[in-house]
């Protein structure tokens, strides 16, 4: 049998401070293949909702109770963001310093990163990476001060609501925490290369299947070849390779021939359950002449 003990050396665990904010913004197909650093980042505020408990009544007793949906929410606050935010903040920016409001907004997701301490190693300890998917933000106040003699930086801040995303085996969720104390160190070096991005890909917002994937052990490396060109039929040729998508201005190409009409780029990404090495090329630029 085993006594229970209280705040032993080293299980005096707490959570502080908020970096390593990323935005991603998702294609034409959902898959979030774009990621920006978000600078400034401040405060994020985690805020779900739902899942209250609706009593049911029979024979003169409470009988049981049935649980409304649970949504998730929140708000970012920053002193600034990354100009591709614009789109998220219903923003369209026509030609270079000129911004129209009331613009559609644009779904995106987010990572960020909250430092986990402890009483010996204080936040050095470890992190925890927030995922969060779906994510659409409502226009926010702005409230622009005079210079006085205790100036302070304007801060922005926005709500957000979210969509659920799937997940196979449990129910849709808007939102992920990885635990760098409690998960393998390598899955979690694989990880941080999609949000991140390395030498040879992009940063990119990898789906939950694909980020349980990874921790289950069971994703698979996949490196993708250069598609053919004739560049006197205009034909690119998308090879077929398990594991790749190819696209073309965002929309999957099938395999097979394509007859371009214009300069073209092919990007390559990989299927749920791949990933691609550290260094490796995913696009390509074919001349049209």
């Amino acid at each position: 049998m085993t006594t229970l003990a209280w705040d032993q050396t080293g299980d005096r665990i707490y959570e502080t401070g908020v970096d390593h904010g990323v935005l991603y913004i998702p294609d034409n197909t959902g898959a979030y293949i774009n990621g920006y650093a978000w600078n400034g980042l401040t405060t994020v505020t985690e805020s779900p909702s739902g899942a209250e408990a609706n009593p049911q009544y029979a024979d003169n007793i409470k009988y049981l109770n049935l649980y409304s949906a649970e949504q998730f929410g929140g708000t970012i606050e920053a002193f600034t963001y990354p100009d591709e935010w614009a789109q998220c903040d219903g923003t369209a920016t026509p030609e270079p310093g000129v911004a129209i409001g009331q613009q559609p907004r644009h779904t995106f997701g987010l990572c960020y990163r909250t430092k986990v301490g402890n009483d010996l190693t204080g936040t050095e300890y470890g992190y925890k990476l927030h995922l969060i998917y779906g994510a659409t933000a409502a226009p926010s106040e702005k409230a622009y001060a005079t210079v006085n003699d205790s100036p302070e930086a304007l801060a922005f801040s926005w709500a957000i609501t979210t969509i659920p995303v799937d997940v196979p085996g449990y129910k849709p969720t808007a939102s992920l925490t990885i635990d760098s104390t409690k998960v393998d160190a390598t899955a979690l070096s694989a990880l941080e290369d999609f949000l991140y991005g390395t030498v040879g890909s992009d940063p990119s917002l990898p789906t939950p299947t694909d980020v349980l994937a990874l921790f289950a052990g069971t994703i698979t490396t996949v490196t993708p070849t250069m598609p053919a060109y004739n560049s006197s039929t205009h034909t690119i040729t998308i090879p077929s390779i398990t594991g790749v998508v190819y696209k073309i201005l965002g929309e999957v190409a099938a395999a097979g021939a394509v007859v371009i009409t214009e300069d073209t780029v092919v990007t390559a990404v990989p299927a749920t359950g791949y990933k691609f090495p550290a260094v490796v090329d995913r696009d390509w630029f074919y001349d049209y002449v």
